[in-house]
């Protein structure tokens, strides 16, 4: 890639135009402390190259359904305990998540496949609403 600046920085739009995303998530990303460039001529952001790895380790845990916050919280400690931390929070939120779904799923597929002719009056839907009513 040839860089407007000669010396391997980037624009935001460069860097944006790698990952195909808007420079206002870039612009968003450093206003949050996710991304920070190595400095302004004239007012305008210049990333340097380790700018690509940090947005594609943002954009990797945002793939892994992290939020904005969750992401800074774990590229700004120093402690790597707190990462794992952080990794074991969320892999047991998605673990409440996934049964979720498959729950979901479940209850829907009864209802494709229930041969009442109206499943909403099934006994056995009626049985699993009932089921979620807290006492």
């Amino acid at each position: 890639m040839k860089s407007s600046s000669g010396q391997g920085e980037m624009t935001i739009g460069e860097l944006a135009g790698r990952f195909g995303l808007a420079t206002h998530v870039l612009r968003h990303w450093e206003a949050v402390g996710l991304l920070t460039p190595v400095r302004r001529v004239s007012g305008r952001r210049r990333y340097g190259r380790d700018a690509l790895a940090r947005v594609a380790l943002i954009q990797q845990f945002k793939e892994l359904g992290f939020e904005l916050e969750q992401i800074r919280a774990m590229l700004t400690t120093t402690d790597p305990a707190a990462r794992k931390e952080a990794l074991a929070r969320h892999d047991a939120e998605l673990e409440r998540r996934i049964a979720s779904a498959t729950a979901a799923r479940e209850l829907i597929g009864h209802g494709l496949r229930c041969p009442a002719p109206d499943f909403v009056e099934c006994p056995n839907f009626v049985a699993r609403l009932e089921a979620r009513i807290p006492r």
